[in-house]
């Protein structure tokens, strides 16, 4: 049975292509398009898509109100598809919070046609096996942002180290783990599948809320007590040492698993430099994005989490990291920071 989809753009141009990109997958039907909520409106009445492509700038009404409206009144999963622009990604950003599945970039900025027909043909079948109550259920819906908190991260090196990883509806699972987190929690290291300028935004937002200190990292960024790098979107990161120190690099490099960043280098190198002195974590996700990565961690003598399916709006990574046996353990999203917390302090 195919998935059917409905496409929501301003562009006739961006509708066009997208129509035509996605129309060659066999399992995708496009039922129809819209220029703008309140056609799409009408058409999700009349056609009864299992999912909606949505950009976030368009006239009339934006996508994250109408979003809203919809997760209200008719919820249905929902992809982003949004321009790289400061306006775009943070009304990205927002949409997730709301409840959209997941979040990538038109054509013709950070992907090839070829290439975003192709991921966003992922994202629209891993999206289609979501339970969207349950995602409506778990997602948590707040514009309010905690008092600027006092910064306590330390300037020496340390020996313990998180590395997480995530993709579909890794946004709010890296959320709920980082706000557990106490200002002086043991370096963390995050790759999110998300394209670049958006992890900007998704970074400024976690800090403003999370005691530790929360950025998009940088080449050569120190991993220290009290703060989470979070690779930036079309670069991979990986971990190095120097001396005593922790660091990142970011670098340029093919896609793995169809993803840049991947978490499947991250976990390698932390692997190598780390060792069992690393606790590392995938959360929910699809794909197979990094599941031989916590493998070589749980190898290297690492504490291994991987998130229970019932939690995961995708068991994708966190399934197949399970098959190949890279878990230490197996738990519910709001035990993983308590549990990976607990055993840094042991690394």
């Amino acid at each position: 049975m195919k998935i059917r989809v409905l496409i929501v753009d301003d562009s006739a141009v961006v509708r066009q292509i997208l129509t035509r990109e996605l129309s060659r997958d066999k399992n995708i039907e496009i039922v129809g398009t819209a220029p703008d909520p309140y056609v799409a409106r009408d058409k999700i009445v009349e056609l009864k898509p299992d999912v909606l492509t949505l950009d976030v700038e368009m006239p009339r009404m934006d996508g994250v109100t109408f979003l809203r409206k919809l997760m209200k009144h008719h919820p249905i999963p929902v992809i982003i598809v949004s321009s790289l622009t400061a306006a775009g990604s943070e009304l990205a950003m927002e949409a997730l919070q709301c409840g959209a599945i997941d979040v990538m970039c038109k054509p013709g900025t950070s992907y090839s046609v070829g290439d975003m027909s192709e991921l966003l043909i992922e994202k629209i079948k891993a999206a289609a096996l979501v339970d969207i109550k349950k995602r409506a259920a778990a997602v948590k819906v707040s514009t309010e942002t905690r008092p600027p908190v006092k910064r306590l991260a330390m300037t020496c090196t340390t020996n313990k180290i998180i590395a997480i990883g995530a993709s579909t509806g890794g946004t709010e699972a890296v959320r709920e783990v980082l706000e557990q987190f106490p200002s002086g929690a043991p370096g963390t290291v995050i790759v999110q599948h998300m394209p670049e300028y958006f992890t900007k935004s998704f970074a400024d937002r976690l800090n403003s809320i999370c005691e530790i200190e929360v950025k998009e990292a940088e080449n050569g960024d120190r991993i220290i007590p009290g703060r989470a790098l979070i690779a930036p979107g079309n670069k991979h990161m990986v971990m190095r040492r120097s001396g005593a120190q922790y660091l990142v690099e970011i670098k340029d490099g093919p896609l793995v698993f169809h993803q840049r960043p991947a978490v499947e280098v991250l976990f390698n190198s932390v692997a190598q430099y780390a060792g069992a002195n690393a606790v590392g974590m995938i959360l929910t996700g699809m794909g197979k994005d990094g599941a031989k990565g916590l493998l070589a961690m749980k190898e290297a003598g690492a504490y291994t989490i991987v998130q229970d399916e019932a939690s995961s709006v995708v068991w994708g990574m966190p399934g197949e990291a399970f098959k190949v046996g890279a878990h230490t353990t197996v738990l519910p999203l709001k035990k993983i920071a308590a549990e990976a917390l607990k055993h840094a302090a042991q690394a």
